[in-house]
């Protein structure tokens, strides 16, 4: 419903249509008109916000499996953490690159083609140093990477590729791959410029550094898994293994959990000064009778009664009684 005008605007409208100031035919002419949207098809929106919502679930859990292992693996403060998902075509995400950066280029089995993932210099030049016994610090002026130090980010990225499997393992089974990593973004163009990609950028600090990663996704690549990055399926496929495989797992795990259990041959109360002349052949009465039953705990929990007594050269006891906590 449109704002009610007060007495006093109403008059002024008014004067102003008496004055000619303001054309009726012409407010009527632009009430009738129709707001276009502009739509530029050499870039359209293949992904939907539902898709955009769903990967950006998948890499929040992701930046926080990439937190654990660079964390273990540097020895340092890491803090990774997904600041956009959004679309764009690839023409866009590659004219924002500067060179040098690490491009590493993923082939995404089992899906058909190929996504990046980019570590600018700062984070790249950070992870070095600090692996080769630095405090993590970045160049105070970028250069191109030597032949050593591709190859230390090299395996850094191929762990960080095997830990993309989990939080993808709802949609689909995946396997990526390191095919190669570059430098210059000219040697990286693998799609069209004009294709759509889904560019997801993590913010990550490495001690006192910090910077961007950035990982690009094109549509042509999920298109035959598209229907399945939608909220409404991925909260249904988790409902559904939570319900059955949840407690499967859950199940396994507790039976194969060791848990201490003891039996308590008896207890005794002395005075403070006898305790302080024992010496070694004392002999200390227990409140237990010779014919009695023994408690068992498990854990710090009264769990059974049992009777003393001895298997293959070691003492054992025979569970008699079991204590329903319940009861108690």
């Amino acid at each position: 419903m449109g704002e009610i005008l007060s007495q006093s605007e109403i008059d002024e409208l008014l004067k102003a249509l008496n004055t000619g100031e303001l054309d009726v035919d012409k407010i009527q002419d632009n009430s009738q008109q129709k707001k276009v949207k502009t739509y530029d098809f050499f870039r359209p929106n293949k992904f939907a916000k539902d898709h955009i919502r769903t990967l950006r679930i998948i890499n929040d859990t992701y930046a926080r499996l990439v937190t654990n292992f660079l964390s273990g693996y540097l020895r340092n403060l890491v803090q990774v953490e997904v600041i956009e998902v959004q679309p764009m075509s690839y023409s866009d995400f590659s004219n924002s690159i500067a060179n040098p950066a690490i491009l590493a280029i993923v082939d995404f089995n089992p899906l058909s083609g190929t996504i990046i993932l980019e570590m600018d210099p700062n984070i790249s030049f950070a992870l070095v140093d600090r692996i080769l016994g630095g405090r993590g610090a970045a160049l105070e002026k970028i250069r191109g990477f030597t032949e050593i130090e591709l190859a230390i980010i090299e395996r850094v990225v191929i762990q960080m590729l095997n830990l993309m499997s989990e939080p993808w393992e709802n949609v689909i089974k995946l396997r990526p791959r390191l095919e190669k990593i570059e430098t210059n973004a000219q040697f990286a163009q693998i799609i069209s410029p004009n294709e759509t990609v889904a560019l997801v950028t993590l913010k990550a600090n490495i001690g006192e550094e910090d910077g961007f990663i950035n990982i690009r996704i094109p549509y042509i690549v999920v298109e035959p898994i598209i229907s399945k990055l939608s909220t409404r399926y991925w909260f249904t496929r988790l409902e559904k293994e939570s319900t059955k495989e949840t407690k499967e797992n859950i199940k396994s795990r507790i039976e194969t959990v060791k848990v201490p259990v003891r039996a308590i041959l008896g207890s005794s109360t002395i005075p403070l000064s006898d305790f302080l002349e024992l010496q070694v052949g004392d002999v200390i009465p227990l409140d237990t009778k010779v014919n009695g039953e023994l408690k068992v705990l498990v854990g710090d929990l009264e769990k059974f009664t049992a009777m003393p007594g001895v298997k293959k050269n070691k003492l054992a006891v025979k569970i008699l009684r079991v204590i329903d906590t319940e009861d108690e």
